[in-house]
């Protein structure tokens, strides 16, 4: 996948490794993601591998999305 570069701001977005980058991307597609950026998340990582990094205790995922993908990852 082609990531946008705002969604990556702070990064080039085609240094991004779906497998080394895995938290940061799941973070990212969580937080500021498009419909069609959430779809692609749920087919590239398990369910159990995005609620792990939701849960993180430094996870960079507000509150509200938090609450919202914890409803949808039931």
């Amino acid at each position: 996948m082609k990531f946008r570069e705002t969604l990556f701001w702070d990064t080039d977005p085609k240094n991004i490794d779906v497998g080394k980058n895995a938290r940061y991307i799941i973070e990212r597609i969580l937080e500021f993601g498009e419909p069609d950026e959430v779809r692609w998340l749920f087919k590239t990582y398990s369910k159990n591998k995005i609620k792990k990094v939701m849960n993180l205790p430094r996870a960079q995922i507000s509150k509200k999305s938090k609450s919202l993908w914890s409803l949808f990852l039931k």
